[in-house]
């Protein structure tokens, strides 16, 4: 057997190098490259690693770890789970930071290879700097907080471990019902210890993406339940976007005669004027795909995962309702008592379609019905303009505070009036991301995607701070379109260093800032559960030591010229429409555009409804009114 003696390190980076993914007959390099935040243990041993195998990875810099990873998050959602970018940091603070994004992307069944650095194998040296010593198990360190939060976790604390480790990552890496986060933690010594490594380690190693098919006897079973279906619908999840089983999907709808509703997953696999697309269903979805779900007798899922918020907490669906689920998980696809197809949607649905042969859902006219009465909906979200009769057009729940902001910050737009806009004046084809707050609420409803593929909303985790970074790992995967990070001024304050890379990276990324001066989505909870304001509005303290002062003027715009953005604060619709126009024209540069939007301006639920923690005992009448609401909810929710 032939060897070839190097550190753990750089056989890692060699390791990398040469591994490729094959799918429908195309095969390319699985790893992207290497976003890196050097410290203490990753800028000796992987650090010198890198910079001596990386030959056809790239590297980049990072400005903050957490960030950094959600980059390479959004990177391989973006390419549907088929390529990758490596993230790695120092031991201590850097690792920890990187723990919030390897949450971010197990919740969503997304790919990420988390290489923290650690502490010392040999223990010599303890307590190194950064080190966490635990007095009852002294191999604990910072690295085991990744544990809950990966599919995979290990650490190299021999060099000759990484080989079963890395085939093992691999594994859970380019596994569609199994991905997501991995964490390979490498102690510092051992990064630079050298082993003789089999030759054979480094080949090129070709991982196929397995389209599992479905049984015989699960399509037939699922059939006979569709077959009896008088009111079925479809719900278009994330797996169809994943397996590329955007036609096929589409197909089955429209050979059936089924309608369907989108997660924000699913959203943009099928463009959102097509017939039979119902629109967002759920806590955030549009009065179409709930009023056709609340009649639905067969549901049949594909690719989702049935979050609360597809669900609205269970409630959305009749007792009766069956249901039949495709999906590459065994796991998601047993979900809501379902007949469980076990597949990859592309492969499936062809077969159940066939299965299918002659039937057609017995609609009449309630899908078109359903559909145009949105319509009405969405032309008037689109006109909402501030004025006199302002307050009853909206929630007007703590509604005062949209006239204090108004004077306090000289605004007069509303969110979804900004959100129409936008979404008429970008490109078909250019990509939008968000993640937290009130817009992925509003989007879900409003947004009109006009080509497959070009809305990309983290809502498994919903995570703060997500927006920015993960617009940087949309545009490394897009290239020359743009992406449009729709962000509310709470996302931007909690983490947004990666606009720096953006800068220093040449890639323009257009940030598009919601500044309502408030964390509004937390705020309509709060209020809208019987609770007064508090700590959920961006004021200054007043004189009586509430936070009932004026609202602070934060001026975004500047921050971001001071990385080295194009910025544009914004009164008005006018002013907004001119500036994207204007950005269309730059090149190479970030750009942040400083909305100006009133408070309680967002979208309301439509036929749904969200559990929530509401207090049983209280001495505010309105909290007990809340609480009588929740147990009516209560009892019309599925319990399984």
């Amino acid at each position: 057997m032939k060897t070839v003696r190097l550190t753990m390190a750089q056989a890692l980076v060699r390791f990398l190098e040469n591994q490729y993914i094959r799918y429908d007959g195309i095969e390319h390099p699985f790893v992207e490259g290497v976003i890196m935040l050097p410290g203490h243990g990753n800028v000796v041993g992987l650090g010198q690693a890198l910079a001596q195998e990386a030959h056809r990875m790239q590297v980049w810099q990072g400005k903050n770890e957490q960030g950094m990873a959600h980059t390479a998050v959004a990177f391989a959602r973006q390419c549907k789970r088929k390529k990758i970018i490596a993230v790695t940091s120092s031991v201590g603070p850097g690792a920890a930071n990187m723990v919030t994004a390897a949450a971010t992307a197990t919740a969503n069944n997304i790919p990420v290879l988390i290489l923290p650095g650690d502490t010392y194998a040999c223990r010599q040296p303890d307590p190194v700097l950064q080190q966490v010593e635990q007095t009852h198990d002294l191999s604990l360190s910072t690295n085991d907080a990744f544990r809950a939060v990966c599919r995979y976790w290990d650490r190299i604390v021999r060099p000759e471990q990484l080989m079963s480790a890395m085939l093992s990552a691999m594994r859970v890496l380019t596994d569609p019902a199994n991905t997501g986060a991995v964490c390979i933690a490498m102690p510092q010594d051992v990064e630079g210890e050298a082993y003789d490594y089999p030759e054979s380690f480094f080949r090129k190693r070709v991982h196929r993406l397995a389209r599992r098919a479905a049984e015989d006897e699960a399509i037939c079973e699922a059939a006979e339940v569709i077959r009896s279906a008088k009111k079925p619908l479809l719900i278009c999840g994330g797996g169809v976007r994943y397996s590329e089983a955007h036609d096929e999907f589409r197909h089955f709808a429209e050979a059936t005669g089924i309608p369907f509703g989108e997660t924000q997953a699913g959203k943009s696999a099928v463009v959102w004027d097509h017939p039979l697309n119902l629109g967002g269903i759920g806590t955030t979805g549009c009065s179409a795909a709930n009023e056709i779900a609340r009649q639905a007798d067969v549901v049949i899922g594909v690719g989702t995962r049935y979050t609360d918020f597809t669900t609205a907490s269970k409630w959305l669906f009749r007792d009766d309702a069956r249901f039949v689920n495709i999906n590459v998980s065994e796991f998601q696809a047993g979900k809501m008592e379902a007949v469980p197809v076990v597949a990859d949607a592309k492969r499936a649905l062809p077969v159940l379609l066939e299965a299918l042969a002659g039937y057609h859902a017995p609609y009449t006219t309630e899908i078109a019905e359903a559909k145009a009465g949105w319509q009405r909906e969405l032309d008037r979200l689109d006109g909402i303009t501030f004025g006199e009769g302002y307050v009853p057009e909206v929630n007007d729940a703590n509604a005062g505070s949209a006239f204090r902001f108004a004077k306090d910050l000289n605004a007069e737009l509303t969110q979804t009036a900004v959100l129409g806009l936008i979404n008429r004046v970008i490109d078909p084809e250019d990509v939008v991301i968000g993640a937290a707050g009130s817009l992925p609420g509003d989007m879900q409803r409003m947004w009109r995607p006009r080509s497959v593929d070009t809305y990309h909303m983290e809502y498994g985790y919903s995570c703060m701070g997500y927006e920015i970074s993960g617009a940087l790992g949309v545009k490394y995967a897009i290239g020359d379109r743009d992406v449009y990070a729709m962000a509310g001024d709470g996302s931007f304050i909690m983490l947004h260093s990666e606009l720096l890379t953006a800068v220093q990276e040449h890639k323009k990324i257009n940030v598009c800032l919601f500044n309502n001066a408030s964390y509004g989505c937390i705020n309509n909870l709060q209020v809208g559960h019987g609770n007064a304001s508090l700590c959920t509005e961006l004021r200054y303290r007043s004189p009586d030591g509430q936070f009932g002062g004026d609202f602070m003027g934060v001026d975004f715009a500047k921050i971001a010229e001071g990385y080295g953005c194009k910025a544009y604060t914004i009164h008005t619709l006018q002013e907004l429409e001119e500036a994207i126009l204007d950005a269309k024209t730059i090149q190479g540069v970030p750009v942040l555009f400083d909305i100006r939007v009133l408070p309680k301006s967002m979208t309301e639920g439509y036929s749904s409804w969200w559990r929530v923690g509401d207090t049983e005992v209280s001495e505010n009448p309105a909290n007990l009114a809340a609480y009588q609401d929740h147990l009516a909810h209560l009892k019309d929710a599925r319990k399984y």
